[in-house]
Order: C-alpha cells, then sequence, then structure tokens
C-alpha cells in the first residue's frame, strides 16, 4: 500500500490503492491524483488536524474516506454514473410505461442536502450525527456581577 501524503502525527492520510478496494467502481473511474485532491477537500468538511472533532485516526480516516468516495461520485461524468446517476433513499415510486423511478430520502435540513446526493453523502452524515449535537464542556461557574 502506497501513501500518497506525507504522515504527520494527528493526521489521518490518504492511501489511493486501499480506497481504490474500497470503493472499485470509484477507483476504476478516478486516478489517484484526483482522488489524492477530492481527500484532501474531504478535510475542508471534516478537520483533519490534531485538533479535529474525531481524534480516533482510524475512524477519520473512515470518515475522510466515505467524504473522498462522495465527493468522487458527484464529479464522475453521467455517462459514468456520476452527478445524480446514482439512487439515495428509499424507493418512493415507480412506473413502467416509459420508466419512472423517484427516491425519498424525507424531510432535510439545507445542510444536509448536498451530502444526500450520493449513498456514501449519506453514510458519513449518518456516521457523524454525534458531532452535530451540543456538547457540554464542563467549567467554573462564571462569578456573579451585582451592579452597586
Amino acid at each position: 500500500m502506497s501513501e500518497t501524503t506525507t504522515t504527520q502525527p494527528g493526521v489521518a492520510t490518504f492511501d489511493y490503492a486501499t480506497w481504490s478496494q474500497l470503493y472499485p467502481g470509484l477507483g476504476a473511474s478516478t486516478n489517484e491524483a484526483q482522488a489524492t485532491e477530492y481527500f484532501a477537500q474531504a478535510g475542508d468538511f471534516l478537520n483533519n488536524t490534531p485538533r479535529s472533532p474525531v481524534q480516533d485516526l482510524v475512524r477519520r480516516t473512515r470518515l475522510l474516506n466515505l467524504l473522498t468516495a462522495h465527493i468522487a461520485q458527484l464529479n464522475l461524468p453521467v455517462d459514468a454514473g456520476g452527478n445524480g446517476a446514482g439512487t439515495v433513499g428509499r424507493l418512493a415510486s415507480a412506473a413502467e410505461g416509459s420508466t419512472s423511478v423517484s427516491f425519498d430520502m424525507g424531510a432535510q435540513s439545507g445542510s444536509s442536502a448536498w451530502f444526500m446526493q450520493t449513498q456514501y453523502g449519506a453514510m458519513f452524515w449518518q456516521a457523524t450525527a454525534y458531532l452535530r449535537q451540543m456538547r457540554f464542556v464542563p467549567g467554573r461557574s462564571p462569578r456573579p456581577r451585582i451592579w452597586p
């Protein structure tokens, strides 16, 4: 397995060989340079530094690989299965004459809509739900300020 980026402590690295084995359909149509760039773009959505909210490097790498697959799927030409050619959601309706199929993900927030365009984005969105919840950070109580 070849690493395509330099190793830094606390930073997940991209391994094209592993990624293309995990996502063979995308690996066949996405070269290493493209996938490496998509991994860098994935870091724009999930912090890939030692200060990331996902401290476990194995988990962070898995999430970044999902995001890389999502971005790669969005960038595929339509004839190769990209730009909306995939299906995400439950089958809402189907017709036979002139073939019509629709899928439904239910009500989605504006921030999740981009992720729901591919199965990989939807998986990432679900896997990171815990990051979008309020977190309590314990600390000292503020000193009461009494106005004279």
